[in-house]
């Protein structure tokens, strides 16, 4: 059967054709793999799953991926953040080896993306899950299943991980846009993947479906696996993620750990008078103003100390507590400055 059979209608879109379920069947993983997190395998000095390097993609003149660099490390939930165009699924398009690069280096899983070994490996949902509409989620599964020589037991248990199972018999074109992505997931999950792409799973979800996804994307980030999700959702990418690369017009701009890239908690102060509030918060780390309050780089511990030295001088105290700085807050920053670096 064609690579094309899982399209449907005129979309150019699709989950994964059926050669990429062929090139493999099913991976374990080891217990040892699933206690450790991703950072505890760089310590030990364990190969990325993803490596990428001074990768660009052209389009004629358009300059859709421009020398991006990333490393996925086994056993995380890497965020792959950017406004819409910024380049993230054409960067997950050559992951995949559904698109070549025009340039730079690719290694997926130690091997070339769209080798049988590769593909056997990974599991992805790249833009939006086409199925076969007239066919029962179930029988879609079973569809896929055969082809990359999965059990039938198998099918059972990825509706049950992504809450399908009551509803398998259905037609897919009966579907939710939630269900249709949760089924789309369950298709990335059928060969028990190593490495899980994921292409803005939450996109057109309700609040509750966003919900449901989020925790699906947790359960598979602790069970061992690794994956690799793109999002423009600011606060989905906070919650669920252990590393965050941020891409703009092609570009990236940061790659950190979440935490590392929030940086150190502040205490957030409002207080009159400012100026002489100011001059005591200075004591106790670097001072700066945030809107009509004061923020200082200390110690949570000192929070009842700073608030008593406040009060001792005379200065009338209204608001006190401890803040970290949102991703939202650092996407914008950071975004900011590519633009007026390429302006």
């Amino acid at each position: 059967m064609p690579e094309h059979s899982l399209r449907t209608g005129s979309s150019d879109t699709y989950l994964l054709s059926l050669a990429h379920y062929s090139a493999g069947g099913r991976h374990g993983h080891s217990p040892e793999a699933t206690r450790r997190s991703g950072r505890e395998r760089h310590a030990l000095g364990m190969d990325a799953l993803v490596e990428v390097s001074g990768l660009t993609k052209r389009y004629g003149d358009t300059l859709a991926v421009d020398g991006v660099d990333l490393t996925v490390l086994p056993g995380e939930v890497y965020g792959f953040l950017g406004p819409n165009g910024a380049g993230k699924t054409t960067t997950l398009r050559i992951l995949t080896g559904l698109i070549a690069p025009t340039s730079g280096s690719v290694r997926v899983l130690g091997g070339k993306p769209g080798q049988s070994d590769v593909l056997g490996r990974t599991g992805s949902m790249i833009e939006s899950p086409a199925f076969y509409p007239y066919l029962s989620g179930l029988d879609n599964l079973r569809l896929l299943a055969e082809y990359a020589g999965v059990a039938r037991q198998r099918i059972d248990e990825v509706l049950e991980l992504v809450d399908l199972a009551d509803r398998a018999k259905d037609r897919f074109s009966t579907y939710s846009l939630g269900m249709k992505q949760r089924l789309g997931v369950a298709a990335a999950l059928l060969k028990d993947p190593e490495l899980v792409i994921l292409d803005e799973p939450t996109n057109g979800l309700d609040p509750a479906g966003m919900r449901d996804m989020r925790r699906l994307i947790r359960e598979l980030g602790t069970g061992g696996r690794t994956v690799l999700l793109s999002s423009h959702l600011l606060g989905e990418v906070q919650q669920i993620c252990d590393r965050v690369g941020i891409i703009n017009s092609g570009r990236m701009v940061a790659e950190h750990n979440v935490d590392e890239l929030r940086g150190e908690q502040e205490l957030v102060v409002r207080a009159d008078p400012k100026d002489q509030a100011q001059t005591i918060l200075a004591r106790f780390g670097s001072v700066h103003q945030y809107d009509d309050t004061l923020r200082v780089a200390v110690d949570p511990a000192r929070a009842a100390e700073v608030n008593s030295v406040l009060v001792g001088a005379g200065i009338a105290v209204s608001e006190l507590h401890m803040t970290e700085r949102a991703l939202e807050d650092i996407f914008f920053e950071l975004t900011t400055e590519e633009k007026a670096d390429v302006g």
